[in-house]
């Protein structure tokens, strides 16, 4: 079949805009993960910010968390849902704007957890879940399957694992824990695919030409990808972590 000039150049433009859509996905995702690991990182080590998060338990030689913490983490919970609700009518530079300020309060809000774990497994989580991340997304990326029935039932399996966790909140089962942990994984590895052709879904058909929209789908998309890796990382360190 001869395809004329015009419909080459569609096609170029086409490959073009997808090419920098899903760059800009990346892009976003990764200077999020670098926000939070950076504001993890000084909250440890910076003691204005370390007095903020933590109080030293003399019973256990130890430093707690304080509430700030947790009121981050339900700050951040909150902005999730305004901006996958609101971004599609936000100026893009208010919806850039609340990423990297719901990726600093998670990074807050992460210290503690950090806290609980050597620095060294905490290394070597983050370069399992970037490994098992970058292979996942690539899949979704390059597959000629289609991942769209995977949809609604790791949608369930997530619902699952989350009412699974409230309830072990009261019971503290280590096998419970370790139950979910490994579940969270096989969950969160298959929305990495599955979101990633999802947004390459969506790369392929955002407007051309209008860069708002563009940037406004790139945030969603950065956001969904931290989300995925951010749980992801969070499910391997329970599983392979070492506790101080």
């Amino acid at each position: 079949m001869t395809q004329y000039p015009s419909m080459q150049r569609t096609e170029t433009s086409r490959a073009e805009v997808l090419n920098a859509f899903m760059r800009g996905v990346y892009g976003w995702m990764s200077a999020g993960l670098g926000l939070t690991a950076l504001i993890a990182f000084a909250t440890l080590t910076v003691p204005a910010l370390t007095q903020l998060a933590f109080v030293y338990n003399p019973q256990t030689g130890m430093l707690a968390p304080t509430m700030l913490p947790m009121i981050a983490l339900l700050l951040a919970f909150g902005m999730v849902f305004f901006m996958s609700f609101k971004i599609s009518t936000m100026n893009p530079s208010t919806a850039t704007t609340l990423f990297m300020a719901f990726s600093a309060l998670n990074g807050f809000s992460l210290a503690p957890i950090l806290y609980a774990y050597t620095t060294a497994s905490v290394v070597s989580t983050f370069i399992t879940t970037a490994g098992m991340f970058g292979a996942m997304s690539i899949y979704g990326l390059v597959t000629k399957k289609d991942l769209t029935g995977w949809g609604s039932l790791l949608f369930m399996g997530l619902i699952g694992i989350i009412i699974a966790m409230v309830v072990n909140m009261f019971l503290q089962s280590p096998g419970m824990s370790f139950a979910i942990s490994v579940l969270g994984v096989i969950i969160f590895v298959g929305l990495t695919a599955y979101d990633t052709q999802k947004l390459k879904t969506m790369g392929e058909n955002v407007p051309m030409g209008d860069t708002a929209a563009v940037r406004r789908g790139t945030i969603l998309g950065a956001l969904t990808l931290y989300l995925d890796f951010y749980n992801l990382f969070l499910m391997l360190l329970r599983l392979m972590g070492d506790r101080r």
